[in-house]
């Protein structure tokens, strides 16, 4: 069983910036990946980027050019760093890791953008 566990959300302002995180327990090999999903109210659970234990990385349209998925692989961590932060960027945030047959999702931690 892996277990994903997440931090760093908050509010903040429009234009402003987050750094999220998300550690992965458990022994993992590679090729794994992992990435971030995010549900507003009322919305379906989106696609926000991920990474692959290889370094490939995938972005949605909406946040390409201002949100940075990093990973250090010897910390089974992925970073998020969101940058000129929207207020439809409001929303929770989950970490996700796919390995092999196994698919982990973490707690969610709140992202709110507003002034």
């Amino acid at each position: 069983q892996v277990q994903l566990v997440e931090s760093g959300g908050g509010l903040v302002q429009p234009g402003g910036s987050l750094r999220l995180s998300c550690a992965a327990s458990g022994s993992i090999f590679s090729p794994y990946a992992m990435g971030w999903y995010r549900q507003a109210p009322g919305k379906q659970r989106e696609l926000v980027t991920y990474i692959t234990s290889t370094g490939l990385t995938n972005y949605a349209h909406s946040v390409k050019d201002r949100f940075t998925i990093s990973m250090d692989n010897a910390k089974l961590t992925i970073y998020l760093q969101m940058n000129n932060l929207k207020p439809e960027d409001t929303a929770v945030y989950y970490c996700n890791l796919q390995w092999s047959t196994i698919v982990s999702w973490g707690q969610g931690t709140q992202v709110t953008v507003s002034s």
